[in-house]
């Protein structure tokens, strides 16, 4: 049991390379300057990134019945390192679309992994805080990508010739460090007596509830990739900023986040999981309503703190929601939340259309809105 529960530090090591993803966000802003390309066109990146949770995610869970959790988790870290090596060597569209598309296919590995593997490791009324500090690691990642990017961009010493692409070199030191450390480590895992095929594991979402985790994981993911994308760009519509100068946003975004994960993981041990997704869903209607009409600088990062801190729990509430629902389908289930990540390819195109339409960025704002109503009529199916 001691040697188990040390397992937690390499699988926590393991959320910061699932942070990774989130480079996508500033990446593709700057992809986009680089090769002078539309919103649309750029916000296929992310888009495509996402696209592959829809693919991959109740496979992935159909694998672990059979190979374990640990062994996903493996393989997913080995995907993901492949996909930090290729920008190495070019920086074409073509490339980054390869890239962007093998990290969504060991990030939907990962997170369909990870998430159970943590519950074989926590049992009981912590897995859902634990959830969350495991979230507050992956933040570390997500918000660092932006001043590693930007550092690689104006950064007076060498960085290889790489300018911001220099971000995947330091993530790809990162993510071979987390796959040696976990694939040292033992971790007991009980074994999977289901065989579940495919068509069972989309049953699952015949159960209400389940259903209705699915549509909020879609809905949280949408808002994070479309916070993550769109930040900038309305520092650089309403301040006439450039891009370099309004990359913060998305790192303001990712603090927030950080920041309301580390004290979520706290405040869940002694608040109610409803009133504290209820507190945190009220933040994300103020933040749509500032990032709509907001002009001032002071206004803008206001909403960007607010989205980021208010969405930076409804991840880990809704997953654990959903396996406390159906405990003897764990990894079917966690599957099924995971593909739910796609909507980080819904919302993204559906914002860059929206954008394109209007010629402005409250066009993306409304989009973001609508996942925002969802998460607040979701609170009532939580579970005191």
């Amino acid at each position: 049991m001691k040697q188990n529960k040390l397992a937690i530090i390499p699988v926590m090591l393991c959320f910061f390379a699932m942070g990774f993803v989130d480079l996508v966000g500033i990446a593709s802003n700057y992809v986009k300057a680089d090769l002078g390309l539309s919103d649309s066109i750029a916000n296929l990146l992310p888009s495509l990134v996402f696209f592959w949770f829809l693919i991959f995610s109740v496979p992935t869970g159909m694998l672990m019945n059979k190979i374990g959790r640990k062994p996903t988790v493996m393989l997913s870290l080995l995907i993901t390192l492949v996909s930090l090596l290729l920008p190495l060597f070019s920086d074409t569209f073509a490339v980054m679309l390869i890239s962007f598309s093998l990290l969504g296919i060991g990030n939907a590995l990962m997170q369909t992994s990870l998430n159970p593997l943590v519950s074989a490791i926590i049992k009981g009324d912590n897995l859902a805080s634990t959830l969350t500090f495991g979230q507050f690691i992956k933040a570390i990642a997500s918000f660092s990508a932006p001043y590693l990017a930007l550092w690689g961009a104006v950064a007076a010493i060498p960085t290889f010739g790489l300018g911001w692409r220099v971000l995947f070199l330091i993530f790809l030191v990162a993510g071979v460090l987390s796959t040696v450390l976990l694939g040292i480590t033992h971790v007991d895992e009980e074994p999977s007596d289901s065989s579940s095929s495919f068509v069972d594991c989309v049953k699952l979402l015949s159960r209400p509830i389940v259903l209705l985790c699915f549509l909020g994981i879609i809905c949280h993911v949408g808002i994070d990739v479309g916070t993550n994308t769109t930040a900038p760009k309305i520092l650089m519509e309403r301040l006439g900023w450039t891009l370099n100068e309004a990359a913060f946003a998305t790192s303001l975004y990712f603090i927030f986040r950080t920041a309301g994960c580390l004290t979520g993981s706290l405040i869940m041990r002694v608040v109610k999981p409803r009133i504290f997704f209820a507190v945190s869903a009220v933040m994300m209607v103020a933040s749509m309503v500032l990032l709509f009409v907001g002009t001032l600088s002071i206004a803008l990062y206001v909403a960007i703190a607010l989205v980021g801190f208010g969405n930076s729990n409804v991840f880990s509430i809704i997953f654990s929601q959903a396996l406390i629902s159906v405990p003897d389908r764990k990894n079917e289930v966690s599957g099924l939340m995971i593909m739910g990540l796609f909507g980080g390819t819904i919302f993204p195109l559906l914002m860059g259309f929206a954008t394109d339409a209007c010629h402005l960025q409250a066009g993306a704002v409304a989009v973001m809105a609508i996942g925002v109503v969802y998460l607040i009529l979701f609170t009532k199916n939580i579970k005191q």
